[in-house]
């Protein structure tokens, strides 16, 4: 066997860990980097206990573990083992054991000091899983608290070393070359009206006959390799087998697709993005890329995680392209055309950017770090997405109100699942239902399970006479889970209260007749087909929902009843009073309601509202609607108007809306309606806020009356479009001389002058031009009209009196 490229770099860094704890080691794909360095590390002095390679899935950890093992000449389990969820080969005798990265991170909570490990080596991070970024974060933290001799190594297969080395305190980067065969890269386009699988299909056959060698076609899921499967059965000789290869498969059926034929015959390998990287698949000179992948994307909005399909990256395009050259020159067929290759996107985004992010919350809290984002990132958590993850953990009792784990916490952190999965499967458990619960758990991760449709419970019902291998090994899953919580007594619950548990913000009511809106718990709206056996149901608990926020399409939920829901959440379920004004009816309104989050249970009048929230909503409709709607009486406007004229700010709108809560608040005792406050009370509140100082200066600048040479009093009106004016009979007004003023600078006082009867006679600005000018006229009208009455030639020196000549002489 010739020499692998990684090797001409081993002294490099087994010099790099001897001189301290951490290192980068980047190195192409097919360089021997996984299945070389932790055998070469083995014999080292500061290694006395095991090594752990972490490996992103169980696939490429039982076949990374499985190659060291045959170097080696010894059987997988001895010094070489592998630990997966599923399978585990290791014994007294293991020094290196390959694990995914989630054991990994259980491990690592659990044993913060890593007892009896000597290095962690990270392999493929620059895949960017959460788990891997994770398990570093924790593995840096655990280094520099507890074990300063730990060593930590980063392995990546693109050179973002640099980025690693700084997180990991400016260790050495030591850098591979790669082996490198001809590739020979082929675009073929693709028709999009056809049918990926048709598409893949005849691609494969046409690279079979025109190429030599193994075949590997990428395919973004499961069913897209079942159906393109099916095509090539039917289409290939017996001497072509077609194999499955995605992370749903037992070990078996894995390692048939990634060995030589026992027989010889040539493979084709349906896989999915699980074989761009960690693995060599001995044999494989084909690569026929659809282009596309599919991915889990959560989303924050709906606050739900989906599966995305899209097109591969460049990176992942590269991946798959050098699977076809690992060994030696290769062909890669692409369904899309060369000039799309710059289209798109240059990397996967990490995980943690785009991920539901309350398992992780929960793990750090179990670790003893409420603050996320105080650990070691590469790229720190979103912090939107951080407080979604709390407050759904709060929900579910999993975390206390400061961000510390509960009890409660500490059982669902144990549990191999989501934690929503996790505190329904718990609580199912109290109720004596650990192995309904564990189904329906199964079934909420598992969209074509049990067939479709939106009824979660007929899914169930069908699932349990499904068989075949996916209904299998779903009920599988279901029975392990089952076992690891223990079984009470209690009053069973329905299959929609299990869910309920699951997702409370996802509890939703129907809002129309017909069954096809629906707003939740959460706030958010929903929608089903009004033809759904479920949109007869006042109540769902919804599982899965696909679409924006606003109006997300129910995929999978099942009934429930409103009295199981209260008996549920009887501590979500709040009494909310709510008092507002209601403009159009111009009075308080005052509601009691029961509120489970945005859904009213129960709503209706709340007959004695808390005094303070009435005054508040009034206070806050003046603030709203203005102060227009207070009953303002004559002495009150007539206030304000003064106050105007005399410069004075006290009494403006925005002033008396500023001070509302010191005026009038006081005079809302008792009151609904507007029209309930005093008015008297109201002018008595302006003339407080004035205090004294300001009202005498508002009185000397802008008087409320004028009183007339005939001793008469007469309001002065300040709204007048004149100017302030006084309006009175002229004979109150003999003996003026000079035209009285009011204000600072004065103004002249407009005079409404009027006759005996009160009908209008003259306006004026100017009494003594009057008085010489059109008086004349005015007196010789007069005496025809009104004869009994004094009518004086020169009235600025006459005695003023509303009195009649007779009455006159009679007091004279």
């Amino acid at each position: 066997m010739s020499a692998l490229p990684i090797e001409a770099v081993l002294p490099d860094l087994k010099a790099a860990l001897r001189a301290g704890s951490n290192a980068v080691l980047v190195a192409p794909p097919g360089a021997g980097k996984t299945t070389m360095t932790a055998p070469a590390l083995l014999g080292e002095d500061w290694c006395k206990g095991e090594i752990w390679l972490l490996s992103p899935r169980r696939l490429a950890a039982r076949a990374a573990a499985e190659r060291m093992a045959e170097l080696a000449g010894e059987p997988v389990g001895h010094t070489i083992g592998y630990a997966t969820r599923m399978d585990t080969k290791r014994s007294a005798s293991t020094r290196i054991l390959v694990l995914t990265e989630g054991i990994f991170r259980n491990r690592i909570i659990a044993d913060p000091e890593l007892t009896g490990i000597a290095a962690v080596l990270f392999d493929e991070v620059h895949e960017r899983s959460l788990d891997s970024d994770f398990g570093l974060a924790l593995a840096l933290e655990a280094q520099g608290a507890f074990r300063p001799d730990l060593r930590l190594l980063a392995m990546s297969a693109t050179l973002d070393g640099a980025r690693f080395s700084a997180l990991m305190h400016g260790c050495p980067v030591i850098e591979s070359e790669g082996r490198s065969h001809p590739l020979e890269l082929i675009h073929i386009g693709r028709r999009a009206e056809r049918r990926i699988e048709d598409e893949m299909a005849g691609t494969v056959q046409r690279a079979l006959a025109e190429r030599d060698g193994d075949l590997l076609a990428f395919l973004p899921g499961v069913g897209e390799i079942e159906r393109t499967a099916e095509r090539l059965a039917e289409r290939l000789p017996a001497s072509v087998r077609v194999l499955p290869l995605h992370g749903s498969l037992n070990p078996a059926e894995q390692r048939a697709a990634i060995r030589p034929d026992p027989e010889g015959r040539r493979k084709v390998i349906c896989a999915t993005s699980i074989a761009e990287t960690s693995l060599t698949i001995d044999g494989v000179r084909i690569v026929v890329d659809s282009g596309l992948a599919r991915r889990p994307r959560f989303d924050q909005a709906a606050g739900t995680p989906r599966l995305v399909t899209e097109r591969v990256s460049r990176a992942g395009a590269i991946q798959r392209a050098g699977r076809a050259a690992r060994q030696a020159p290769g062909t890669a067929y692409r369904l899309w055309e060369e000039a799309a290759t710059g289209g798109l996107i240059p990397y996967d985004p990490p995980e943690i950017l785009e991920s539901d992010l309350a398992p992780l919350v929960l793990d750090c809290a179990k670790w003893g770090e409420a603050d996320v984002a105080a650990l070691r990132w590469l790229d720190p958590p979103p912090a939107a997405a951080l407080r979604q993850a709390r407050k759904a953990l709060q929900a579910i009792d999993a975390l206390g109100d400061t961000g510390h784990i509960t009890a409660h916490g500490e059982t669902l952190a144990a549990l191999p699942m989501p934690p929503h999965l996790a505190h329904m499967l718990v609580i199912a458990g109290a109720h004596g239902q650990v192995e309904e619960g564990a189904r329906v758990a199964v079934l909420c991760q598992e969209r074509g399970l049990g067939g479709r449709g939106e009824d979660l419970e007929a899914r169930l019902q069908r699932w349990r006479g499904e068989r075949g291998r996916k209904a299998e090994a779903a009920r599988g899953l279901a029975k392990r889970w089952a076992a690891l919580v223990p079984a009470g007594q209690g009053e069973r619950l329905s299959i929609g209260a299990l869910v309920a548990l699951a997702f409370p913000d996802r509890v939703a009511r129907r809002r129309g007749s017909d069954g096809a809106e629906w707003i939740a718990a959460g706030g958010r709206g929903f929608r089903l087909d009004p033809a759904s056996p479920l949109a007869r149901h006042a109540w769902l608990a919804v599982a899965d929902v696909q679409g924006a926020a606003g109006g997300a399409r129910i995929l999978s939920a099942a009934p429930v009843e409103e009295d199981e829901l209260r008996r549920l959440f009887a501590g979500r379920i709040e009494t909310r009073r709510t008092v507002r004004f209601d403009a159009k009816a111009g009075r308080i309104e005052a509601l009691r309601e029961e509120r489970l989050g945005a859904i009213a249970l129960r709503r209706g009048q709340d007959d004695s509202p808390d005094p303070q929230a009435v005054r508040d909503a009034l206070l806050e409709a003046v603030r709203t609607h203005g102060l227009g709607l207070l009953p303002w009486g004559a002495k009150a406007q007539a206030l304000r108007r003064r106050a105007a004229f005399a410069g004075s700010e006290a009494l403006t709108e925005p002033a008396l809306l500023e001070a509302l809560d010191q005026w009038l608040e006081p005079l809302l005792d008792g009151v609904t309606r507007f029209e309930a406050v005093d008015r008297g009370a109201l002018h008595g509140a302006l003339e407080g806020l004035l205090g004294w100082d300001e009202s005498q200066r508002i009185a000397a600048a802008a008087p409320p009356e004028f009183t007339t040479p005939a001793g008469t009093t007469h309001a002065i009106d300040y709204a007048a479009e004149a100017g302030p004016t006084v309006e009175a009979r002229v004979q109150a007004f003999y003996g003026l001389s000079e035209h009285p003023v009011v204000g600072r600078p004065p103004v002249p006082l407009v005079l409404s002058l009027t006759s005996p009867a009160g009908r209008p006679v003259q306006t004026t600005r100017d009494l003594p031009a009057f008085w010489r000018g059109s008086w004349v006229d005015v007196a010789k009208d007069m005496r025809g009209r009104y004869p009994k009455h004094h009518w004086p030639d020169d009235p600025a020196s006459a005695v003023a009196s509303l009195k009649t000549k007779r009455a006159q002489a009679r007091g004279g």
